[in-house]
C-alpha cells in the first residue's frame, strides 16, 4: 500500500477548517459553563473522518466526472493520475463511511444518553453530512456540479458544525450564537470559493458550474470579499450582543490576514491561488482561537 498517496488523497490541509467549526461549537458551549471534553473529542474525530470522507469522495468523483484531468491547474489527485485505482478508492469511501458511523453514534451516545428522541434525530442529520459530504460530486447528478457546493458548505459548516456541536453540549442554541455559526459558514464557503477559483477553467470544461464558473473570475473575487466582510461581521454582531469586556473583540487581530487573503485572491490569477486555500483555512482556525481567548479572558 501506498501510504504516503493516501496521505496526500486525505487532504490533511483541510482539517484545520473542519476543526474550525467544531471547536467554535465547543467555545459557545463553554461561555455557557457546558463543555465536556470527552464530547468535544468525538466531535473533533468524527469532523476529521467527516472531512476525509468528503475529500476521498471528490477525488474519485471529479476524476470520473472529468473536472480533475491533466490540464487542471491545481495539484493532481490521486484517481486521476492512478496513484489509487477507481476501485481502491470507492473502498477507502465505504471505510471511511463506517468510521463516520462508529465515531458518530459514540458522540450521540456520549451526548444524549438513553434519548432516543435526540438520538435518532442527530443520526438522521447524520446520516445527512454523510451524504452531502459523497454527492458532492459523486453520483450521476452530483450537485456541486449545479453550483450548490457554496450553500451546502454554509449549512453543514456554519448551521451543522457550529450550532450543532454546540446543541451536542447544551441541548439548546439560542439565536444569538446563529451569529458565529454564520461567520464560521462564511469564512468555510470562502475556502470552497478560492478552491473553485483556482479551478474555474477545468471546471467549466468539465460542466461543472460552481460558483465562480458562473460570475466569472473578476465577480467571484467581489464575492469572496463578501464573504469574508460577511463573517467579520457576523462575528462583531454576536459580541455586540454578548458585549462583556473589550477583550471580547479580540478575534479582529485576525482581519490583516483575511485581507491579505482577499486582495491576493483579486490579484492574482488562477494558477497562483492554491497556497491561499491552507493560507484561508488556517486564518479561520486562528480566528476561532482568538475569538475563544477573547470570551474567556473576559470572563
Amino acid at each position: 500500500m501506498n501510504v504516503s498517496a493516501w496521505i496526500s488523497a486525505f487532504r490533511l490541509r483541510t482539517l484545520p477548517l473542519a476543526l474550525s467549526s467544531v471547536t467554535m461549537g465547543g467555545i459557545l458551549a463553554a461561555s455557557e459553563g457546558k463543555f465536556n471534553g470527552l464530547i468535544f473529542g468525538l466531535c473533533c474525530l468524527t469532523t476529521v473522518l467527516l472531512q476525509i470522507l468528503s475529500n476521498l469522495a471528490n477525488d474519485y468523483g471529479d476524476s470520473v466526472n472529468g473536472a480533475d484531468h491533466a490540464g487542471r491547474t491545481g495539484p493532481g489527485r490521486a484517481v486521476q493520475t492512478g496513484i489509487i485505482s477507481a476501485e481502491r478508492m470507492r473502498a477507502a469511501i465505504v471505510v471511511f463511511v463506517l468510521l463516520c458511523l462508529g465515531s458518530g453514534i459514540s458522540l450521540l451516545w456520549v451526548a444524549f444518553g438513553y434519548d432516543y428522541q435526540l438520538l435518532l434525530t442527530f443520526l438522521g442529520l447524520g446520516l445527512l453530512c454523510i451524504a452531502a459530504a459523497i454527492l458532492y460530486t459523486v453520483g450521476r447528478r452530483p450537485y456541486g456540479y449545479a453550483g450548490l457546493g457554496d450553500l451546502s458548505v454554509l449549512i453543514f459548516f456554519g448551521g451543522v458544525g457550529v450550532a450543532g456541536t454546540m446543541f451536542l453540549f447544551t441541548q439548546a442554541v439560542s439565536w444569538t450564537s446563529l451569529w458565529m455559526a454564520l461567520a464560521i459558514g462564511l469564512f468555510s464557503v470562502g475556502v470552497l470559493n478560492i478552491n473553485n477559483m483556482r479551478d474555474i477553467e477545468s471546471d467549466r470544461q468539465a460542466g461543472k458550474y460552481s460558483i465562480p464558473v458562473r460570475l466569472g473570475k473578476t465577480k467571484a473575487g467581489i464575492y469572496h470579499w463578501f464573504l469574508l466582510g460577511g463573517g467579520l461581521v457576523s462575528a462583531v454582531f454576536y459580541t455586540w450582543q454578548t458585549y462583556r469586556s473589550p477583550i471580547q473583540f479580540l478575534f479582529l487581530l485576525s482581519v490583516p490576514l483575511f485581507f491579505l487573503i482577499g486582495k491576493g485572491v483579486n490579484e492574482k490569477p488562477s494558477s497562483e491561488l492554491d497556497p491561499y486555500l491552507k493560507r484561508m483555512a488556517l486564518s479561520t482556525l486562528l480566528f476561532v482561537v482568538l475569538f475563544g481567548a477573547g470570551q474567556w479572558l473576559a470572563g
